[in-house]
């Protein structure tokens, strides 16, 4: 029976900024992602405490993720992306881990709503599903089953509509 590492999981700081960057370039393997996450940092739909990282046991930055403000339909929501982990560290955890982590931090926060563009197989294990399931689409085409969205409280009932992203997303 193998040991599963437990990684160490905290929300982003000014310091990780040239990290949060290299892993984002390297788990892409270009420079895009990297490019929309420093634009996000300057946009409005940056919210501080949702940005959040996974540290090696030396401290070092191996993996990344991201939820900023978005629209559904006239609803707040959060978008999640990107999902970022050094290739090293790759099918290891890292990238559950932080996701996780940012997850709880939303939900403390109160935030009701996140969608993902992801990959189907990946994301429901954290309790997404088709968001076309719970009335949200986009305005550009994807697969139905990779748009997805999750319930972050059991409260009330969440925007139904259109998925409006930041305008660092391009779309």
């Amino acid at each position: 029976m193998s040991e599963r590492t437990v990684w160490r999981t905290r929300p982003e700081t000014g310091a990780d900024t040239a990290a949060v960057h290299r892993v984002n370039v390297a788990a892409f393997d270009r420079p895009e992602e990297a490019d929309l996450v420093d634009a996000l940092r300057r946009d409005p739909a940056w919210i501080p405490g949702l940005s959040w990282v996974a540290e090696d046991e030396r401290g070092e930055v191996i993996g990344y993720t991201l939820l900023t403000r978005c629209k559904v339909g006239d609803g707040d929501a959060l978008a999640l992306a990107p999902v970022a982990v050094l290739p090293e560290y790759q099918r290891r955890g890292v990238g559950d881990a932080v996701i996780r982590a940012a997850l709880e931090a939303a939900r403390d926060r109160g935030e009701r709503l996140v969608v993902v563009l992801g990959h189907p197989a990946y994301y429901p294990r954290f309790g997404f599903v088709r968001a076309s399931t719970m009335g949200i689409g986009v305005a550009f085409e994807v697969p139905d089953e990779a748009l997805m969205a999750m319930r972050l409280d059991d409260g009330g009932p969440v925007p139904v509509g259109t998925v409006t992203y930041p305008a660092p997303f391009g779309v």
